[in-house]
């Protein structure tokens, strides 16, 4: 018999400032789909739930697939780590997939992949992460839903870090497919690299 779906919200980031590629990332598009709309669609087939937390929302209603919900982003300019813990305040479910606006090379498969890892997660630790060289991918994995109260004190005391705030917590690491998969398209240089590579992750809106 199969075990029971885990029930997964996400959250999107899309409020950064974009200094480095000179447009709205949330708005470039990857085979002729912006990235916002592109990682939306793919949360929405895998998770129950998808927040959208920006300070723009008008910008991004028309683009977002239905069901999905945008968040007013109240605090701005103190970073990812507090527009995480605005959202999070409004999820419902154990666990939280929190990811960035800008992985055009994340996929339903690879999600999909995530999503049967999680349920072999230990039940002490707060968060489900891919790892690099610098230290942990915080804007590409699962968050518990109880992890609010750690993170609030954090926050509360000035901390602004995702790395030092996993550092005094338990994080498990998820392992991905490929290394690309995690690839942030930051610059006009990523945006021409996505957009002309033979390697490109395919995906199908529809």
């Amino acid at each position: 018999m199969e075990a029971p779906k885990i029930m997964v919200t996400t959250i999107i980031l899309a409020g950064g400032k974009s200094s480095r590629m000179g447009q709205d990332k949330a708005l470039i598009t990857i085979q002729g789909v912006p990235l916002l709309q592109r990682i939306a669609t793919i949360a929405q087939e895998c998770t129950s739930q998808v927040y959208i937390i920006t300070p723009w929302i008008e910008r991004y209603q028309s683009l977002i697939p239905a069901d999905c919900h945008l968040i007013l982003e109240k605090i701005r300019g103190e970073g990812p780590l507090v527009g995480f813990f605005q959202a999070l305040t409004q999820v419902k479910t154990d666990w939280v997939l929190l990811l960035a606006c800008d992985l055009p090379n994340l996929t339903q498969f690879e999600l999909e992949r995530w999503l049967k890892s999680l349920r072999n997660v230990s039940k002490n630790a707060i968060a489900f992460l891919p790892r690099n060289s610098q230290g942990w991918e915080p804007l590409s994995g699962f968050y518990r839903y109880n992890c609010l109260d750690s993170l609030e004190r954090f926050i509360k005391s000035g901390g602004r870090s995702f790395q030092k705030w996993l550092t005094q917590e338990l994080v498990e690491e998820l392992i991905v497919s490929d290394p690309q998969i995690l690839f942030n398209c930051n610059t006009p240089e990523d945006w021409q690299m996505i957009n002309n590579s033979s390697i490109i992750f395919r995906f199908d809106i529809n």
